[in-house]
């Protein structure tokens, strides 16, 4: 596409820049005449003596203007005329008609219907002539000019597009390297640490159950040790958990979505209540993560900004795709913040959900709170994000 445009700019900018004025007339004293008269800087004059050769020569080039001889032997004007107004490029071409001064009014009407825009009437006027070319001339220069505008522009845009398109498809790539290294972090974590402190546990158990009842210093040594264990392996499992929660891999959307309501409201203290379905639909990883991430955002604006008391979260599947609502009873987001580009929640939401073709739909009211409803079509993954997977 681009390479189209570009080329379309070329052949613009290729065009010369006098622009070509077109003079047919079977008299060469005539043509001579009109090369003197229009012999000036920024146009050029191409000479015809037939209405034949008149067509070879705009199937050839491109005219301003066309200086036309209305009574010709063969091929008159007006059938010249004609056949110029059948062909598609120079069928908007300003045509000229040079007639006598005897020419009936019937000849003159017929040549406004086959495409004139103007006689002038033999013997010609230098001034009169030249006025009326130079309005015509002043026209093509302006059209060319707007036509290599309007190309360039489509070129600008082209390359923001592409570049656009770069941009988010190195965001879902960067997402889904993040992502993947967020699952082996909390895998060897969990694995490693977890393994280790479960057999440190069990090491400690052992040297417990060896001591002597008057051995309380030490029996109380062990207890805090316990205790401090226990807490490490809580503390594994938070942070493997906030890295990639298991549940989200091994048993899906849903039961994660439930899952991060519930520790939500033990940290947060807002109550959360969550209506689910329990047979919803089977996403595939990139819309589960996708979906479970802005739930994750969603959670903590609220945290942040709201000063909501309560949380609704209900998730369904309709059209098509799925959709996930989350509405608290805060403050309430206003119309400027919605659309403000320093709301990078909001745009990092957008832009995750944007590779599956899907929206967020934001609405708040002041006192009420904010709902936020996010909708994803279950369809097949837009070839960035295909890519960014790959």
């Amino acid at each position: 596409m681009q390479k189209r445009v570009e080329r379309e700019v070329s052949e613009v900018t290729s065009t010369g820049s006098a622009a070509k004025i077109l003079a047919v007339d079977d008299d060469q004293r005539n043509l001579l005449a009109l090369r003197e008269l229009l012999d000036m800087p920024g146009q050029a004059l191409v000479l015809a003596s037939s209405g034949e050769e008149a067509l070879k020569k705009v199937a050839q080039d491109e005219f301003a203007v066309i200086l036309l001889d209305a009574r010709m032997p063969g091929m008159d004007g007006f059938t010249t005329a004609r056949r110029i107004r059948e062909q598609p490029g120079p069928r908007h071409t300003p045509i000229i008609f040079l007639t006598a001064a005897y020419e009936d009014l019937a000849s003159i009407f017929r040549g406004y219907e086959v495409g004139a825009v103007d006689y002038i009437v033999k013997p010609l006027i230098p001034e009169v002539l030249r006025s009326k070319i130079a309005v015509f001339v002043d026209l093509y220069n302006k059209n060319v000019a707007l036509t290599r505008e309007i190309a360039e522009r489509r070129v600008t845009e082209e390359r923001l597009r592409e570049s656009e398109e770069n941009l988010r498809a190195l965001a879902a790539r960067l997402q889904s390297v993040r992502e993947e290294e967020q699952i082996r972090i909390a895998r060897e974590i969990h694995d490693e640490l977890g393994q280790a402190l479960t057999g440190l546990k069990m090491d400690l158990t052992w040297l417990a159950s060896g001591l002597q009842p008057e051995q309380k210093a030490l029996a109380e040594k062990t207890t805090a040790m316990f205790r401090l264990i226990d807490g490490t392996i809580r503390s594994v499992r938070r942070i493997a958990s906030g890295l990639r929660p298991e549940v989200l891999d091994e048993i899906g959307l849903a039961a994660a979505i439930g899952w991060q309501a519930r520790d939500f409201q033990v940290r947060s203290g807002i109550r959360c209540s969550v209506q689910i379905p329990a047979d919803g639909p089977s996403l595939d990883q990139a819309r589960s993560t996708a979906m479970f991430r802005i739930f994750q955002e969603l959670l903590t604006n609220v945290a942040r900004h709201a000063h909501a008391t309560r949380v609704d979260v209900c998730m369904g599947e309709d059209n098509g795709g799925i959709w996930l609502r989350v509405q608290d009873n805060g403050k309430g987001i206003g119309e400027a913040r919605i659309n403000s580009s320093k709301s990078l929640g909001f745009l990092g939401m957008r832009e995750r959900v944007l590779p599956f073709d899907g929206k967020i739909e934001i609405e708040g009211q002041r006192g009420k709170g904010t709902a936020v409803t996010v909708r994803i079509p279950l369809g097949s993954p837009r070839p960035a994000v295909q890519a960014a997977r790959g």
